[in-house]
């Protein structure tokens, strides 16, 4: 299978996960299009019940099963609560884990001016199974001391001293050891969080916490877990005894099983060779870099629209240096861009109405300007060979749009958030009966927030917006992702047959275009 056929495929083994998700959850509740803000979401529940079981937790070593015990079974209805919670909440953070790294990959998402979120994203894998491994050696019953002994066998593979680290664990556990336990399974969750906000630092108006919906329904879930099948302890530890029957958490101890299937070296080498597969990935499969957005200070007046849309954060606004001092002028930065040309679709020098014959924008993308698609929209308009064409602006990533027909012009766009709101108004007096905007599905944005600002800024909830003097009924928005041409069509002939249904209009002359600003 050639490296094309790979590429094309992952995509769509995602779309068919997302696909079928959707008609179980809704594509507004589908977890799958918010499995970041459901990491987030999970790592608040599990740290809020770790507090509330630290608060009762004996941190000495002799005096800490005892503790774990009579806050399971003596306070089952709150303490026992909360410790399941935090079990059941830390296991669901690994599996939301687990997924958000397989839809990044089937995207390819590790590529280009992706880099920095991809990279950052790597070391918490550690970091979450290095806290919740620790977090269960804290109960000190069996299956502590066993994952305790295997983790310690395991670090004995590496070169460390003369000294056998599993040597240190033959004698008891002290209250020193302890202390040092709770230390390490409250910073290196905060070094979690650490990380966990770096990783979204490129990315604008990250989504932290998930749809209320959503949250609710997960919150639920692992309520129903926690009552159904409450956590409980093991034996206490004795190292005088051998552990034969444990219930392992799968979710992190899977590594220990692994470990003496094989050995504490495959392991290492397991783990090592993961880890460098993923920090590579950007350098072994380089992507193309995308045409950069380019600022002209002469059409800019400093509104930041650009930068407050972008996002991923490439846009930031600067002093200027020219004969307009006081004002600020958007920098891109090249390795952050996307490509996007949302920020075009946010500049108010955009708009088509503007008395120009070359229409320039304060910032644009150079291979679709929007002077450019003007010239097309315009030309396409006067050369549809019916009186009133339907206009179809949609995402070259979403529904093919339907090829030149009697009554159907259609513009392909970078992401449909690039469009400025004032091409509908303008392709509506230029002639067109109606116009129809298609972006990706939802939730499958590959830029993230093109369909809703594109879908904010139609209904008037976000600048720059369709102006309310627009007859809204001859504008119709679609999210017909690849693959979903029929529901492209059947919106375009919805809307033909709308229209047509409204009071005849004359041919409307092409539009007066409005001043140089």
């Amino acid at each position: 299978m050639t490296n094309e056929t790979n590429a094309a495929l992952m995509p769509r083994i995602a779309d068919g996960i997302a696909r079928s998700l959707d008609r179980v959850f809704g594509a507004a509740n589908n977890p799958w299009h918010h499995l970041g803000a459901l990491g987030f979401y999970l790592f608040w529940v599990a740290t809020a019940s770790g507090v509330f079981v630290y608060a009762a937790f004996d941190t000495s070593a002799t005096g800490a099963y005892a503790s774990v015990e009579r806050l399971t079974r003596g306070q089952w209805y709150v303490g026992g609560l909360m410790r399941s919670l935090h079990r059941y909440a830390s296991d669901a953070f690994v599996a939301v884990m687990a997924l958000h790294l397989l839809r990044e990959l089937l995207h390819a998402h590790w590529r280009g001016f992706r880099w920095f979120s991809w990279l950052t994203g790597v070391p918490l894998i550690w970091l979450t199974y290095a806290s919740g491994i620790g977090g269960y050696w804290l109960v000190w019953d069996q299956l502590a001391q066993f994952s305790i002994v295997a983790t310690a066998e395991w670090l004995d593979r590496l070169p460390l001293g003369a000294e056998s680290v599993i040597r240190n664990f033959i004698h008891p556990i002290d209250d020193r050891f302890f202390s040092l336990l709770i230390f390490l399974h409250i910073g290196i969750p905060l070094l979690l969080l650490a990380g966990m906000w770096l990783h979204i630092q490129r990315i604008s108006h990250a989504r932290t916490l998930p749809p209320r919906n959503l949250g609710l329904s997960v919150a639920a879930m692992l309520l129903a877990i926690c009552v159904i099948e409450p956590a409980e302890s093991h034996a206490p530890a004795n190292p005088a005894l051998l552990q034969t029957a444990l219930d392992l958490d799968w979710f992190y101890m899977f590594v220990h099983p692994l470990q003496y299937w094989t050995s504490p070296g495959v392991l290492w080498a397991v783990a090592a060779g993961a880890t460098l597969f993923l920090s590579l990935l950007p350098l072994i499969a380089k992507a193309p870099r995308p045409q950069t957005a380019r600022v002209d200070p002469r059409f800019c007046n400093g509104c930041a629209r650009c930068a407050d849309d972008c996002p991923y954060a490439a846009i930031v606004m600067q002093p200027r240096t020219d004969a307009r001092p006081g004002q600020r002028l958007p920098w891109v930065d090249a390795d952050a861009c996307a490509g996007c040309g949302i920020c075009a679709g946010a500049c108010p020098s955009s708009t088509p109405f503007r008395s120009t014959e070359e229409l320039v924008s304060g910032i644009d993308m150079p291979q679709l300007t929007v002077g450019d698609l003007r010239r097309r929209l315009e030309q396409g308009v006067r050369a549809a060979r019916a009186r009133q064409p339907i206009v179809v602006f949609g995402c070259e990533r979403a529904a093919r749009l339907p090829p030149p027909a009697e009554g159907v012009i259609a513009f392909p766009l970078i992401c449909v958030g690039m469009l400025p709101p004032s091409f509908v108004e303008y392709a509506l007096r230029c002639g067109a009966a109606g116009i129809v905007v298609n972006g990706c599905r939802p939730g499958e944005c590959e830029f993230r927030v093109g369909n809703a600002w594109m879908e904010r800024r139609l209904a008037g909830a976000r600048e720059p917006h369709l102006r309310a003097s627009v007859d809204r009924s001859r504008v119709s928005f679609v999210c017909a992702g690849r693959g979903d041409e029929a529901m492209l069509m059947a919106a375009v002939a919805e809307l033909r047959q709308r229209t047509e249904a409204l009071a005849p209009e004359s041919r409307r002359p092409r539009p007066r275009r409005l001043g140089s600003g």
